[in-house]
């Protein structure tokens, strides 16, 4: 009995094997999608624990940004200013020929034309207070709005602030749709950000990228700056425009562009909204912008400057300059002192020395700490108010540069 089990038993193994042999032979394919079958298995299982619903990045990916961007579109709105003045005269008027044929004809129909500049703004206010750049306003004799449903009117200056490139128009229509201003304490670099205007005078456009860097300075731009720099495509026609995080709110005021082509390279400057915010109430409320001043002209403090005076101080903003008479000189500040700190608050550079100075009321004591020597001192300063910076001539019929 036992014999002929192992008989049977010996005769399956074989006849199995032969099986296999004549399988692997011929039909190779079969083995493998049973190989293939095992790994399918596998797989999902390692890749479900990996990316679990709710957890990862991948949880938070928005596909579409349609929400914010029609909730802050109909607040942005074309801006269109023209001045009465001479266009460039066309190069061709230099050629002798050309002025054989034409005479000075064409010189005179350019200069019947008006100077005309494009831009965008955003409502701020239903009571029609608009924020838009002080360049895309600069000496115009008149200014049109184009809202997004359609509806055109002139604006007018409430008021201008060329140190940040700031510029507050004011419109006379019902119905106005605002935008909501957003918070620039819970932005981060790496959010996602829409840019919003009006680029070459093609119409209402809407781009993203992301905040790319927050407080950029001494870029040359503006004298007080404090950039949100953004690779959301910005070009010529957006300046003044929006700005947007992904719900929707203002995060800042398109102005600038870095490029040699005047073109978006990915790099944009936008002015923040809390600048922005500051700039509009003062104009509101007093029709000009109100800054400190002390009356120094400072310079950074560098490594090299520090080791040619032998100064054990290696940042702050050192005085090269006092004006006589100003509220630095009755302080008693001189020349060659270096500024640490102002109310506490530490001084890096000049950049930070005049921000720090021009939020603090005018007529008000500050509290000055400065090395003088290698010697720590403390200053009181009563802040004067900032003069108005020099009217610069204006070139006319200059392309807008950036933004």
């Amino acid at each position: 009995m036992l014999r002929r089990f192992w008989l049977f038993f010996a005769q399956a193994v074989t006849v199995l094997l032969a099986l296999m042999f004549i399988i692997a032979t011929l039909k190779p394919q079969w083995l493998q999608r049973q190989g293939q079958f095992g790994k399918q298995l596998a797989e999902p299982i390692v890749a479900l624990r990996e990316v679990a619903p709710g957890m990862g990045s991948g949880g938070n990916v928005q596909n579409s940004y349609a929400d914010a961007a029609q909730k802050a579109m109909p607040a942005v709105v074309n801006v269109f200013s023209s001045k009465d003045g001479s266009l460039p005269p066309d190069p061709r008027a230099k050629d002798p020929l050309f002025r054989y044929f034409f005479g000075d004809k064409n010189k005179k129909q350019q200069q019947e034309q008006p100077a005309a500049n494009l831009g965008s703004g955003v409502i701020v206010s239903s009571e029609g207070y608009i924020l838009t750049n002080q360049h895309v306003v600069d000496g115009a004799d008149q200014i049109e709005i184009a809202l997004a449903d359609g509806r055109t009117t002139n604006a007018k200056v409430i008021g201008v602030d060329p140190e940040t490139d700031l510029a507050v128009l004011k419109v006379n229509m019902t119905n106005l749709p605002t935008i909501t201003l957003g918070r620039m304490d819970q932005t981060r670099v790496g959010d996602v950000v829409l840019a919003i205007g009006n680029p070459f005078g093609v119409g209402q456009t809407v781009t993203m990228g992301i905040v790319s860097a927050l407080g950029r300075n001494h870029l040359g731009i503006n004298t007080f700056e404090n950039f949100i720099q953004t690779d959301a495509p910005i070009n010529p026609g957006n300046s003044g425009g929006a700005l947007v995080d992904v719900n929707g709110n203002l995060l800042g005021i398109n102005t600038a562009i870095y490029s040699r082509s005047g073109g978006s390279l990915g790099i944009g400057f936008a002015i923040p909204v809390s600048t922005a915010r500051s700039v509009l109430e003062s104009i509101i409320t007093t029709g000009t912008v109100t800054r400190g001043w002390i009356g120094v002209e400072p310079q950074d403090v560098t490594p090299e400057i520090a080791e040619s005076f032998g100064l054990e101080q290696k940042s702050g903003a050192i005085v090269a300059g006092v004006l006589k008479g100003g509220p630095a000189d009755k302080a008693g500040i001189k020349p060659g002192d270096i500024l640490v700190s102002v109310n506490g608050q530490d001084i890096t550079d000049t950049t930070r020395l005049l921000n720090v100075i021009a939020q603090i009321k005018p007529g008000t004591d500050a509290k000055v700490h400065l090395v003088r020597k290698n010697k720590e001192m403390d200053l009181t300063v009563m802040i004067g108010k900032r003069p108005p910076p020099p009217k610069q001539p204006s070139d006319e019929g200059d392309d807008e540069e950036g933004g």
